[in-house]
């Protein structure tokens, strides 16, 4: 059964940081392009981070940029998101996708919330 589970939120202050992971099982993520989302209350899923199926290019959204790092360890099939500076903004749901073609799989999200 193939599944990919994200773990690492909670609740931080503003200005701190905290390191998500996306575990994969099922299958082998050497093969697939992952990629970070999120989604806040009432607004619509965005892409803020992805990474190459070798981990040799990573892309990051604007509105984290600077902020956020993306890093794959495919021998333990899990990826990371490494978050620092975090802000109100950065509340959201964090879900995790795994891409090859055609074929994606998602992850259920972490809660990521950011207040004093």
């Amino acid at each position: 059964q193939v599944q990919l589970v994200e773990s690492g939120g909670s609740l931080v202050q503003p200005g701190g940081s905290l390191r998500l992971s996306c575990a994969a099982s099922g299958f082998t993520i050497s093969g697939y392009a992952m990629s970070w989302y999120r989604q806040a209350p009432g607004k619509e899923r965005e892409s803020i981070a992805g990474i190459s199926s070798h981990g040799g290019t990573t892309s990051y959204a604007d509105s984290v940029k600077g902020r956020f790092a993306m890093s794959r360890d495919n021998a333990k099939n899990t990826v990371y998101l490494q978050m620092n500076s975090l802000k109100a903004d950065d509340t959201a749901v964090y879900y995790c996708k795994a891409r090859s073609g055609t074929i994606e799989w998602w992850g259920q999200g972490t809660q990521v919330t950011v207040s004093s």
